[in-house]
């Protein structure tokens, strides 16, 4: 296979982990609080995005899309995010309402995965979360028709310029298009960087109302 001119010599990247451990006997029996606990030692690590996530989705023929949202609230429930209803990933999880996550802080050399399925949140706690974000971050939600196709960023621009107009005192109410999901979680997986690729693999399956926590090779 020919590369391409200037591209870097991907076969020979290379990268050996060894800052850390991971075993199952030492890793919480709640993987809820497990995640926890590493979002807080990602913040902590000084990560950037520690809360970003890759959001992976399929359509109703199977088809995969992924990208990457952020977390906004993770409890026993389940972890949310916010979009707009009207979107690719939208649609697609009000099609077909399972999804997977992935967490990477490479700074820790740590990677987290997770599988569930997935519910709207309650309209008030759409309601909560968007009165709770900066006035442009609300105005640019409710601006947006995210995922179409629209002719040029001035379109866009002016719609959000609008709403300034309309709304001078920032009572920007929320969208009925604009709200969170909620992943309930049936499977996790966390992952520790370690040296010569024999990386540390906990894996916790859901069983009825228990977790089971097993190793798996790497």
């Amino acid at each position: 296979m020919t590369q391409p001119e200037n591209a870097p010599d991907f076969a020979n990247l290379r990268r050996d982990y060894s800052k850390r451990s991971l075993d199952e006997r030492d890793v919480h029996p709640d993987p809820v609080k497990q995640l926890v606990a590493w979002l807080r030692e990602a913040v902590d690590a000084g990560a950037d995005e520690p809360n970003a996530m890759t959001l992976a989705t399929c359509d109703t023929t199977g088809a995969p899309s992924a990208r990457m949202v952020l977390l906004k609230s993770v409890d026993a429930s389940g972890l949310s995010f916010f979009t707009n209803y009207h979107s690719r990933k939208a649609r697609e999880l009000d099609a077909n309402p399972r999804a997977a996550l992935v967490f990477y802080w490479p700074e820790l050399e740590r990677q987290v995965r997770i599988e569930g399925s997935v519910t709207r949140t309650t309209d008030a706690e759409s309601d909560e979360y968007f009165h709770k974000r900066p006035l442009d971050a609300r105005i640019g939600a409710a601006a947006s028709p995210q995922s179409e196709i629209v002719e040029s960023r001035a379109i866009l621009e002016n719609q959000m310029q609008l709403l300034r107009q309309r709304h001078p005192a920032g009572d920007i109410p929320r969208p009925a298009h604009w709200g969170g999901y909620r992943i309930t979680p049936t499977r996790f997986e966390f992952w520790q960087g370690r040296p010569s690729r024999l990386h540390d693999r906990i894996e916790y399956i859901r069983d009825n109302t228990r977790w089971l926590i097993r190793r798996l090779a790497p």
